[in-house]
């Protein structure tokens, strides 16, 4: 009942009244990584995604998880997909990191006294350095090819800014007006993911609301995550009768980075890098995006550049939306072995497409004591353009 074909036989049971939503019921979803292989490997293209993700909701509307499950899901949707709160963190976090105290606490074993999910949301916390400012419009260089509106993300606009610093110079380099819309909220992709359809679909109108009105050709994002949740809109609105066109359109328009950039062909001039890097694929990227040749085309492009193949591309790092932070134990245990497997690569970077991936496998390598570096797969191409020094 833990594969995909077992998931899919229980919810037909339940949706015809043969099975009652259980907590056993419910927790052979809770699992489920949500990660998409399953719709990659299919040779009959079952759409697993969209029935996953129609089960969820139902989940949330009829089952009564435990107090403290509940609360702790609370704190995730009442932080992350808000950059205004965890922009209010950002002074607080460095204070813990630069005073020595995270340190101390993490030697002490002073972090076994909290519950396991706390303990792995503390793990995952990345440095609190100084924030990259996107503008709301950053011009072309040379002539205009395009204008493009940036998608920045929750977690990665305040905790990893640097990399849509780097996206936006890439873009801007490359021939592009760039518009940033700091008004523009979280794109509803973990609250999709969870089930949290209500809150999910407001975002999604606002997002909409937001980018008409910047008036770009096209939607480009850094995260696998939020660019595959953006890609549904269509669907996920279609019912919608002042949305359902509108949410198509926009959802047409939506490009990954590295797909936008393929598509549209280089013109700024690439400057080596002597790097080994390995590439780890995002899950929504490859499996609900299908973009999968476009970063490894983008980086071979970089003069200096040796690149391997993490082994097991398809398996997921166990990052997986809010995955991580509910099932800790599983989710460690994936990262764990995504490391392992990394270690006898050599690489000096590790390259991926996704924010939870960048801050999982980091945990992941720091807990082998591996130095290995991870980047955004568009950080690599802006120190190639810029000439920066490694």
């Amino acid at each position: 009942m833990d594969s995909p074909r077992g998931r899919i036989y229980l919810m037909k049971m339940a949706s015809e009244g043969e099975a009652a939503i259980t907590p056993t019921w419910v927790h052979h979803f809770d699992t489920c990584l949500g990660c998409m292989s399953c719709m990659t490997a299919c040779p009959s293209g079952v759409d697993y995604g969209r029935l996953i993700e129609a089960t969820r909701p139902q989940i949330e509307r009829h089952h009564r998880r435990s107090l403290g499950d509940s609360l702790h899901r609370r704190l995730i949707f009442a932080l992350f997909p808000r950059p205004d709160r965890l922009r209010a963190l950002r002074p607080l976090l460095g204070i813990y990191q630069r005073s020595g105290l995270q340190a101390l606490v993490r030697r002490s074993g002073l972090l076994r006294l909290l519950p396991r999910r706390l303990q792995t949301m503390e793990s995952l916390l990345p440095r609190v350095d100084a924030r990259s400012e996107v503008p709301a419009f950053t011009p072309a260089m040379g002539e205009r090819r395009a204008r493009v509106g940036l998608i920045l993300g929750c977690v990665q606009r305040e905790f990893l800014s640097e990399v849509n610093a780097a996206t936006a110079r890439v873009l801007v380099a490359e021939g592009c007006d760039v518009a940033a819309p700091e008004e523009q909220p979280c794109c509803g992709a973990l609250m999709v993911h969870a089930g949290e359809e209500e809150p999910a679909l407001a975002f999604a109108r606002r997002m909409i609301d937001v980018f008409e009105a910047a008036e770009v050709d096209v939607v480009v994002t850094n995260a696998g995550g939020c660019g595959s949740n953006m890609k549904e809109y269509g669907y996920l609105l279609r019912d919608d009768p002042a949305y359902a066109e509108r949410a198509a359109v926009f959802a047409a328009n939506c490009r990954d980075v590295a797909e936008f950039l393929v598509e549209l062909g280089p013109r700024a001039e690439r400057h080596a890098l002597r790097l080994r890097i390995a590439y780890h694929d995002s899950c929504h990227l490859q499996h609900a995006q299908r973009v999968v040749s476009q970063p490894r085309a983008l980086l071979a492009a970089i003069p200096g550049i040796e690149g391997v193949e993490v082994p097991e591309p398809a398996i997921c790092c166990g990052s997986a939306g809010i995955y991580n932070l509910v099932q800790p134990d599983a989710a460690e245990a994936l990262a764990d072995r995504k490391a392992a497997l990394i270690a006898p690569l050599s690489a000096d970077v590790v390259a991926t497409g996704n924010p939870g991936c960048i801050l999982q496998l980091r945990a992941a390598l720091a807990r082998s004591r591996q130095n290995t570096e991870v980047l955004h797969t568009i950080q690599l191409i802006d120190a190639s353009i810029r000439g920066a020094a490694r």
